[in-house]
């Protein structure tokens, strides 16, 4: 964004891009991703784990091995079958349900109104307690939940329980006891090893009869969710994943539930590689709910870690021979950490287990994983043991574990945007919605500059701190020469710092001073004569059809 606040490309798209898709389909067949990410710059801050850009890399030619397709008996695929592990699968499909979503998403620009409502459908499964499990992003904004059982003609209406944006998991359950009529709940499995055989079973896109493909498990790491923009562990299968399997269980040959299909990978030189939500993961989505009656979300260490790897930055940092560990680059200050945990720490141990120099810990044989698997594994507001090396010295320390605060937050979890209009002038919050609502789906390359510094580098520096940009201008006389502002952050309002948008509200309403004075970005300013300003609202709300100057959630 240049000085006169006007959009501009920043950077250029790379000719070979990694996109993860989470795979829930529209009614009318057309992909449905609600959360698109080029990985090559991921939405998560400070993920260390992206997947590789191959440009200028040789293409390897992926072969495949010929299908054996499994013989129709009675109309069902699979049934009587030698394909190992389908058979036994079987019985578990009953508890495969269809959803079905009507989603009607805020309108991040334009915060006063919601966008036109749309269909779609995923897949998920029946679970004990009277509840089935499906996607988030399968479920988000949703108005209206149905869902369909295999082989049945009617929808029941289904009743969102809990939604986990974290972990891209939705809790739903349905009071119509007629659905819960001759199904049995799916069955949890352990973890699955490498090359154990998997069976995904949902409704992707092309029919309405349920649908099977297997595979083997291919990998097994922390992985990036894209609908999150967290980093979870993660199943990497080769069995295909289409738009629609969204939520749909994948089984094991003892057809035992032991994951979610969620994403899959779409790159010019990958073929059929489909991401698994894995049965730990889901595991805590359900003790979080159940232990406290809501979903409370997944803790982090609010900090960015760098490796240890190089030999002399370990002796520069004071680590014996026998020492390893990661060094702290910077301590989230509105983290609860941050009353312990100090810059170039370094984490040698956190809950007795030893942390390597490159960040990973044993995982299991042969294995080993990302050290945040750890943290994961915890729920908010447990206390964890870490261990630190500080000026030489081995120091110990207890913390409390909470859910990581973003400046710029990748999720408003169904709130509706929060805006205040003054003279024509729209004043919002800033969010990875409200960036994707701008700049598109590619807003890693077409978001300003400055923006994407902080979505990527800024921490918060209170708890309550905000963002706060004039998102547009609302032409009229008053705001003559203002214009072409977009999406310029406001710093300032008659001398006094903007720490969010309700303090800035407050302090415009509650002015008695003749002009109003904002202070943006790029040194820019904005005067307007105060009762004038406030005169002319009134009209522009009208001209504009805008119900209210302030949302809900700004009023006193």
């Amino acid at each position: 964004m240049g000085s006169d606040g006007k959009r501009k490309k920043r950077g250029r798209k790379s000719k070979t891009q990694t996109t993860l898709d989470p795979t829930t389909s529209t009614i009318n067949d057309e992909v449905f991703s609600v959360n698109n990410v080029e990985i090559v710059n991921s939405a998560t801050p400070t993920s260390a784990n992206h997947l590789e850009n191959r440009r200028g890399r040789p293409k390897k030619r992926l072969r495949r091995s010929p299908e054996k397709t499994p013989p129709l008996i009675n109309g069902e695929i699979g049934v009587g079958t030698p394909v190992e592990g389908v058979a036994r699968v079987v019985p578990a499909m009953d508890a495969v349900v269809k959803v079905f979503c009507v989603h009607t998403e805020p309108n991040f620009s334009l915060p006063w109104q919601r966008k036109r409502q749309y269909s779609s459908s995923s897949s998920g499964f029946v679970i004990g307690g009277r509840r089935v499990l499906t996607n988030a992003h399968s479920v988000e904004h949703y108005t209206q939940v149905k869902l369909k059982k295999r082989g049945s003609d009617t929808k029941y209406l289904a009743t969102v329980l809990a939604i986990g944006t974290e972990c891209d998991i939705a809790l739903l359950t349905v009071n119509d006891d007629e659905f819960w009529e001759g199904v049995s709940p799916v069955e949890f499995g352990e973890l699955p090893s490498l090359q154990d055989a998997v069976t995904v079973v949902g409704y992707p896109i092309g029919g309405d009869t349920i649908s099977v493909t297997s595979g083997v498990v291919s990998r097994i790491e922390i992985l990036s969710y894209v609908h999150g923009s967290t980093e979870l562990l993660g199943l990497q299968i080769d069995a295909a994943i289409n738009s629609g399997n969204s939520g749909g269980p994948a089984f094991n040959d003892k057809g035992e539930c032991v994951g979610i299909a969620f994403q899959s990978l779409k790159h010019e030189d990958a073929e059929n590689i489909g991401y698994v939500i894995p049965t730990p993961v889901i595991k805590h989505f359900i003790q979080d709910f159940e232990k406290k009656g809501a979903y409370t979300g997944f803790p982090f260490l609010g900090i960015e870690w760098q490796k240890m790897e190089n030999p002399d930055l370990r002796v520069a940092m004071g680590m014996k021979p026998d020492q390893k560990g990661v060094r702290i680059r910077r301590v989230d200050p509105t983290a609860l950490e941050s009353e312990v945990l100090q810059p170039s720490d370094i984490i040698l141990s956190f809950d007795g287990v030893d942390i390597a120099n490159d960040g990973t810990v044993p995982f299991r044989h042969g294995e080993r994983i990302g050290f945040s698997y750890l943290i994961s594994q915890k729920y908010t507001g447990d206390n964890a043991a870490i261990k630190v090396l500080r000026n030489s010295k081995t120091l110990e320390f207890v913390i409390k574990l909470s859910t990581h605060r973003r400046l710029i937050p990748s999720h408003v979890k169904g709130k509706p945007p929060s805006y205040y209009i003054i003279a024509g002038f729209v004043f919002t919050t800033v969010s990875v919605p409200y960036l994707r609502s701008e700049y598109g789906k590619e807003y890693e390359f077409e978001a300003p500059v400055k923006l994407l510094d902080k979505l990527l580098h800024s921490m918060p520096k209170s708890p309550d701190e905000q963002i706060v940009v004039v998102s547009q201008v609302l032409v009229a006389d008053i705001n003559i020469g203002y214009e072409e502002l977009v999406n310029t952050q406001v710093l300032a309002f008659n001398g006094k710092p903007v720490k969010n948008l309700k303090s800035l509200a407050n302090m415009v309403e509650s002015c008695d001073d003749e002009f109003l004075k904002f202070d943006l970005e790029y040194d820019q300013i904005v005067v307007l004569r105060m009762k004038t300003a406030k005169e002319a609202t009134v009209d522009i709300l009208t001209t504009h059809c805008i119900p209210s100057a302030i949302s809900d959630d700004l009023k006193p």
